[in-house]
């Protein structure tokens, strides 16, 4: 198998009015996308992953995570992982925009999960490994 490069503006592109997607590769092992948000995001809510490590490096902006019981703001150069079973959530408070890392291990299907967001669908989170938490 040969190695994967994925160079800036590379990728498939993804998104809608308060988010863009670059998908920067996506295998059986890894699902790796580049996000950038508008200040006023909110994001999935809180949810958990039974089967996959849910990972988010942040390049640029701010964004607040809460990950267990613990909520925090997060800068650029910040690295932040919800293992499995682990209730976590994001948001971009703003003011700014933000660009993040977001991976996914192993892969359990998040960008089909984004196009078919991207295509209108609504379809079942569970699926994809996403269980949301009731607060």
């Amino acid at each position: 198998m040969d190695g994967i490069v994925s160079r800036s503006g590379e990728g498939e592109t993804l998104g809608g009015t308060k988010h863009e997607i670059e998908v920067k590769v996506t295998r059986p092992e890894l699902d790796v996308l580049e996000f950038e948000i508008a200040s006023d995001f909110e994001g999935p809510g809180l949810h958990i992953h039974k089967e996959h490590v849910d990972s988010f490096y942040v390049l640029e902006g701010e964004l607040e995570f809460r990950i267990g019981d613990e909520t925090l703001r997060a800068g650029p150069g910040t690295f932040v992982s919800a293992p499995p079973g682990t209730p976590h959530a994001f948001t971009n408070p703003g003011p700014n925009p933000a660009r993040f890392l977001n991976i996914h291990s192993p892969d359990r299907g998040f960008v089909e999960l984004m196009r078919a967001h991207d295509r209108g669908e609504n379809p079942d989170p569970q699926a994809f490994d996403i269980w949301y938490v009731d607060e």
